[in-house]
């Protein structure tokens, strides 16, 4: 909650605010308020995900980079079935292109 902009967090107590007046238990409130929150700040690109960061160093081989940033790689490229590939089918599918 530190980074947070005072829009988030009106818009965290509003949410759990909410909650709570639907009989959310407060610990579960809060949790949705800042998941809410978070989700939205990700979509906006002011918080990193840890999932959509990058294709890696380039410098590497393909074995070394990791599953995320292989897939991203071929994100970029259009590769299609992406999403249900391996790790090894990546790297094979991107050494393909």
């Amino acid at each position: 909650m530190p980074s947070w902009s005072n829009k988030d967090r009106r818009k965290y107590e509003h949410i759990k605010e909410n909650s709570e007046q639907r009989g959310v238990p407060e610990e579960r409130a809060e949790e949705i308020a800042a998941r809410t929150v978070n989700k939205g700040r990700r979509q906006e690109g002011r918080t990193p995900n840890r999932r959509t960061r990058g294709t890696g160093n380039p410098t590497l081989r393909l074995e070394d980079r990791t599953r995320d940033e292989l897939y991203n790689r071929a994100r970029e490229l259009h590769i299609a079935g992406r999403s249900k590939m391996n790790k090894q089918e990546l790297v094979r599918a991107l050494r393909n292109r």
